[in-house]
């Protein structure tokens, strides 16, 4: 498995198929989830860093090939001076529970703080199937900074996590 000591930063055009499959793979997401996730690969592939996406691969050329065990994307917050938006973090069903997240998370940090960042944001859903998601934001030192009702349709809501960085 990935140990996290060398998570991999260079997009890859195969990466796309990777990360469509590794999101649609953990059963969190929906199909037009799963699609921007492929999108904003797409995106750094074209523009490079313009657009804004920066990403972490975990993968393992000795497992399977082609299979990413674990991503992230994150980017600073347009209109922002030091806060970043982590977008996805995802680990397969077959790595998860290994530490692999958050080794992904810190990591994400890690390089946020060296670009000058301050404070890192993520977002989820309120539904039931996310629990372990905000548990392991929380575990992982982030505070709800704010839960918008009915967000993402009646009763889901949006719960954004915060994280202050030192």
């Amino acid at each position: 498995m990935t140990t996290g000591k060398d998570f991999r930063t260079e997009t890859r055009p195969d990466d796309v198929a990777a990360v469509r499959d590794l999101a649609a793979a953990t059963g969190y997401f929906s199909a037009s989830e799963v699609a921007i996730a492929a999108e904003l690969v797409e995106e750094r592939l074209q523009r490079g860093p313009a657009s804004g996406y920066e990403f972490l691969y975990a993968d393992d050329s000795g497992r399977i090939a082609g299979r990413l065990d674990g991503y992230a994307c994150y980017g600073l917050i347009p209109c922002t001076l030091s806060s970043y938006d982590l977008y996805w973090i995802a680990v397969h069903p077959d790595t998860q529970g290994a530490g692999l997240g958050r080794r992904l998370l810190e990591d994400c940090e890690r390089r946020i703080r060296a670009l000058g960042g301050t404070g890192v944001y993520a977002e989820t859903s309120g539904k039931a199937q996310y629990v372990s998601t905000r548990k392991f934001y929380e575990r992982c030192g982030y505070a709800t900074g704010a839960v918008f009702a009915d967000f993402y349709g009646p009763g889901d809501d949006k719960y954004v996590f915060v994280k202050k960085l030192g």
